[in-house]
C-alpha cells in the first residue's frame, strides 16, 4: 500500500506575482504552504530579480504545465547599455565596458531583424543542463559554459522609451526557450555596444495574464485559508487554445480508466467547429465531465479519442 501524500488534494492554477528577490522554487513553495497542497509546480522560470507572472500548478494541474511552458510569453524590460555582464543581467559581474551608447533611431532602424525565428546563444548563467548539469551551477562554480546556438521566435518587439542615454525600455512577445538577457545582449551588440538587462518583468503567460495576478505577500495573509481559494483558477486555464469536448458519465469512466472512447458522429461535429485544422489526425484535446469536471487530455487517433493525461482527483 502507496504511503498517502501530506498535504491537501488541491487542484488548478495559481497566477502569482512574484516578487523581485525570490527564486521560482521558492515562490512555488510558498504557494504550496499557503494551500497545504500535496503537489505544486510552475510553467517557465523567472530569475530571482524578475518580477510579474508565474503561473504555479497544483495537484493534478501540474499535468497541465507543459502546455503552459509551450505558450506565448510577454516581457516588459529595461536594458542598460554600456557594461556587458557574465549573467547578462544586473547580478551579474561586469566583463566589458563601452562609451557608445545608441540613440532611439539607432534602435529601432536594428529592431526588426531581432524580430520572427532568430538564433540565440542562451546564457551561461540558464537552466539549461550541461552534461547533466545546471549551466548556472557551473557557471558559479568559474567553469566555461559553452551552450550551443539555437533558433526561437519572437512574435513581437517594440521600444516602448528611452529615457535616458543609458536605458531602454521594450516589451516582447516570443515563444518557449526565448531568453530576454540574450535578447538584450545581442541587441547591444548589433548597435555596436555591451548590454544587459537590469529589470524584467513577465506580463503574460498564455491565458495567465498581468491583471489576474496576485502579490505572494497577498497571497500569505491568506495561509490555510478559505480566502486563498478565490485566488484557485481551474485546470483548463492552462489549456488555451486547446478544443474543449464535453463526455458522457460512461465514457468518462472508460477515459479515467486509460482506455480510449469511440470518436462519434455528435462528438466528431462539435471538434470540427472548435478546431481550425483540416486534419484532425493527432490533435490534443481537452475532455471533461457536462458539469465541466476535467477528465482526459487525449489524442485523436484512428477514429478514438485515446487517453494520454488523465485526471485523478483522490485525496492521496
Amino acid at each position: 500500500m502507496g504511503r498517502k501524500r501530506k498535504g491537501a488534494a488541491v487542484h488548478g492554477w495559481v497566477v502569482l506575482d512574484k516578487p523581485e528577490g525570490v527564486t521560482s522554487t521558492q515562490a512555488v513553495a510558498s504557494v504550496r504552504r499557503v494551500f497545504d497542497a500535496q503537489k505544486a509546480g510552475h510553467a517557465g522560470t523567472l530569475d530571482p530579480m524578475a518580477t510579474g507572472v508565474l503561473a504555479v500548478a497544483l495537484g493534478e494541474a501540474t499535468k497541465t504545465v507543459p502546455f503552459a511552458m509551450d505558450a506565448e510569453k510577454t516581457y516588459r524590460f529595461t536594458a542598460r547599455w554600456g557594461e556587458a555582464r557574465d549573467s547578462d543581467d544586473a547580478e551579474g559581474r561586469i566583463t566589458a565596458n563601452s562609451d557608445i551608447r545608441p540613440s532611439p533611431e539607432q534602435i529601432q532602424a536594428v529592431l526588426p531583424g531581432f524580430v520572427g525565428q532568430i538564433i540565440q546563444v542562451p546564457p551561461a548563467y540558464s537552466a539549461i543542463k550541461v552534461q547533466g548539469e545546471r549551466a548556472y551551477d557551473l557557471a558559479r562554480d568559474g567553469e566555461v559554459v559553452s551552450l550551443e546556438p539555437r533558433p526561437v521566435i519572437v512574435h513581437e518587439a517594440r521600444l516602448i522609451d528611452a529615457p535616458d542615454c543609458d536605458h531602454a525600455q521594450f516589451e516582447i512577445r516570443c515563444g518557449k526557450g526565448t531568453y530576454v538577457r540574450a535578447w538584450v545582449r545581442d541587441l547591444a551588440l548589433a548597435l555596436g555596444t555591451f548590454g544587459h538587462v537590469c529589470r524584467l518583468r513577465r506580463t503574460a503567460i498564455g491565458g495567465f495574464q498581468e491583471k489576474d495576478a496576485v502579490p505572494l505577500e497577498t497571497l500569505q495573509h491568506s495561509m490555510h485559508s478559505p480566502a486563498a481559494f478565490e485566488h484557485l483558477r481551474p485546470i483548463s486555464t492552462a489549456l488555451d487554445g486547446i478544443p474543449a469536448l464535453a463526455v458522457t458519465g460512461p465514457d468518462a469512466v472508460r477515459l479515467r480508466s486509460g482506455n480510449p472512447i469511440l470518436m462519434r458522429a455528435n462528438l466528431f461535429a462539435r471538434l470540427s467547429e472548435e478546431a481550425d485544422n483540416d486534419d484532425l489526425q493527432g490533435l490534443t484535446v481537452y475532455l471533461s465531465t457536462g458539469d465541466g469536471e476535467p477528465v482526459a487530455l487525449a489524442a485523436l487517433r484512428a477514429g478514438e479519442l485515446r487517453p494520454f493525461r488523465v485526471f485523478n482527483f483522490g485525496t492521496g
